[in-house]
């Protein structure tokens, strides 16, 4: 196949949008569980967004003229984050999501991140394969959680939106509990009214972008993600992820009537800590 590769833009929104859709509801589907996104639109909007960012990095592959899949790399804080890589369910098994990974590997190494992460549906055992030939290595299991806003209140914590002013004391825990901060994506979220800080003491214990599928959360104790969770308005996207081996919080969030919804691997290339404190993913990472 004559497949080749070129930087994205916005104008590929809408066909990008359509195979993205239709290749996560096929794959799902195929294995008895609900799409990631639910209607094309919505990822088309997705999409734009990402196209649109000044930090986001597209790649689009095409087949004769004909937009055959994408790939997408985060470049908005000091480790990046790839996804979503979507291929026109027609062409699946034909190597083009390996051509969209390594393109994306090679641009890592050439902007020289110190390491890249992604999230992977767990069930999908062939990309779960293709990413460990690639050099990925499987750091974290963890579940889609959904269900109705909680209205629980931590003793000694208050919640309430970040502004700018909090930034640094924000990134200061992820720095604690990561090794790394992701500022940018933090700062993104404050500029669009989604982040949310947890204080304890009158001082912050931890914060959300928010407690979202496409919102990460870090705090010194569960307590904290706890507070943040337990004030969160709903939980936007088919849920937050959170690390299946935190037992702690994973019981508190069922005992609360939070549903797994399936579940996925977070994975990584090269720079890696062991968390240090508590952490949600995003969808990214």
């Amino acid at each position: 196949m004559n497949v080749t590769l070129r930087p994205g833009n916005v104008e590929d929104a809408q066909p990008c949008g359509a195979i993205c859709y239709d290749a996560f509801k096929t794959i799902a589907e195929q294995h008895g569980f609900p799409p990631d996104l639910p209607s094309p639109e919505v990822a088309t909007a997705l999409l734009t967004g990402l196209l649109a960012h000044p930090c986001f990095y597209a790649v689009v592959a095409e087949l004769d003229g004909r937009v055959v899949g994408s790939n997408f790399l985060d470049g908005r804080s000091t480790v990046a984050g790839i996804g979503p890589i979507t291929v026109d369910p027609a062409m699946q098994n034909r190597a083009v999501g390996r051509q969209l990974m390594q393109h994306v590997l090679d641009r890592v190494t050439q902007q020289r991140y110190p390491g890249v992460r992604l999230v992977q549906a767990a069930y999908h055992s062939r990309s779960l394969s293709l990413y460990a030939r690639l050099g990925f290595v499987a750091r974290e299991p963890l579940s889609i959680m959904q269900g109705a806003p909680l209205a629980v209140q931590m003793p000694g914590y208050s919640v309430r939106p970040a502004t700018e002013r909090d930034l640094d004391a924000c990134n200061r825990v992820c720095v604690q509990v990561h090794g790394h901060d992701r500022r940018g994506e933090l700062l993104d979220a404050i500029k669009q009214g989604t982040a949310t800080i947890a204080e304890y003491g009158g001082r912050i214990t931890g914060y959300a972008t928010p407690v979202a599928f496409f919102g990460h959360a870090v705090g010194e104790t569960n307590d904290a993600l706890k507070a943040l969770i337990g004030a969160a308005s709903a939980f936007p996207g088919p849920g937050f992820l959170l690390p299946t081996r935190n037992g702690e919080l994973f019981r508190w969030c069922l005992d609360h009537g939070l549903r797994v919804v399936q579940p996925m691997t977070l994975m990584s290339v090269g720079l890696y800590n062991e968390p240090a404190g508590a952490f949600l993913p995003s969808i990214l990472y």
